[in-house]
């Protein structure tokens, strides 16, 4: 389990062990060929990655296993890569590690970050009780119910809640929250986390409706704890 740079390039996140795996394995289980060469190619500027045989998968695609299984009868390595972050970690690759356990194939997660739990260490927010609720629903008034659900299952639990949005709609899911939640909810917004203009500020909601937020189009993660 190999995970990637959150913010492209910065391959300071990433544990010694990434670069000795990614410099071994020749047989890779990837979220994105593209960006999956990108980042052997600036973990091991000579590496051949010619001599390397990629998978590409996604979170929506029947995955292959013919490869992994041909693979692992050779005695090989298998490396699976995310796009960014740690695969398995709102990212695909479960279900390749679900086939290793059901074969009894030794799974090795290796560190690296998580832009999900480096958004709940730095906000401030209960880091003892929380759920990644992945997307919300993007119609109303599917979008407000979910909301508000949220926000009372977090008042009833002291469960932060943890959720993520494509770039283009960061605002309006923004606006959506301040106008749903309750004005005492402590609203966390984590941007573009390990970029250099990276930016984690914590709220209130009734404190949030007086600032002027402006959102680039970059990855955010939303928490709440009402």
């Amino acid at each position: 389990m190999i995970p990637t740079p959150v913010y492209e390039g910065n391959y300071s996140t990433l544990a010694q062990e990434v670069f000795h795996y990614t410099g071994l394995i020749k047989h890779f289980y990837v979220e994105n060929l593209r960006t999956a060469r990108r980042v052997l190619r600036g973990m091991h500027p000579q590496l051949d990655l010619n001599a390397i045989q990629f998978v590409e998968i996604s979170k929506h695609d029947t995955i292959d296993f013919q490869p992994l299984q041909q693979w692992i009868h050779e005695g090989l390595s298998v490396g699976i890569m995310s796009e960014a972050g740690c695969p398995g970690i709102a990212d695909p690759g479960a279900e390749i590690v679900a086939y290793a356990h059901r074969n009894n194939i030794k799974v090795i997660p290796l560190s690296g970050p998580s832009s999900i739990i480096l958004a709940l260490m730095g906000s401030g927010l209960n880091g003892q009780n929380f759920a990644f609720r992945g997307y919300l629903p993007l119609k109303e008034p599917k979008r407000s119910q979910s909301i508000r659900q949220l926000e009372h299952y977090s008042r009833e639990h002291q469960q932060t809640q943890i959720f993520i949005e494509t770039p283009y709609r960061n605002s309006s899911l923004f606006q959506d929250l301040i106008k749903n939640c309750h004005p005492s909810t402590r609203l966390c917004i984590a941007q573009n986390i390990s970029a250099p203009d990276a930016s984690i500020q914590t709220y209130s909601v009734e404190i949030w409706k007086k600032k002027s937020v402006e959102f680039a189009k970059v990855p955010v993660v939303f928490l709440i704890l009402a």
